[in-house]
């Protein structure tokens, strides 16, 4: 069996995966690696893929965040308005 068979070999397609599928993707990437069992070559192929993961979580992480924002709260505890979130880096 290829082992390559879960992970596509280019990382073209990372750019349409949700979120949930990339860090999933991502996640047994870095299992295979930890064991230890693949082929060096292989190893280098999923660790790009890997990388490219890492950095579209990422993106779409940042996205999320510029997207949310803080709800401002009136002394009666009434919701009052919204104003961007503060993220610290």
């Amino acid at each position: 069996m290829n082992a390559n068979a879960t992970t596509p070999p280019t990382s073209s397609d990372i750019g349409s995966l949700p979120f949930e599928k990339a860090i999933e993707e991502l996640e047994a990437i870095v299992k295979r690696l930890e064991r230890g069992e693949v082929p060096l070559e292989e190893s280098i192929a999923i660790y790009e893929r890997g990388e490219a993961l890492k950095k579209h979580c990422e993106a779409l992480l940042k996205r999320a965040e510029e997207r949310i924002e803080k709800i401002s709260l009136a002394p009666d505890g009434s919701p009052q308005g919204t104003s961007p979130l503060d993220v610290e880096d």
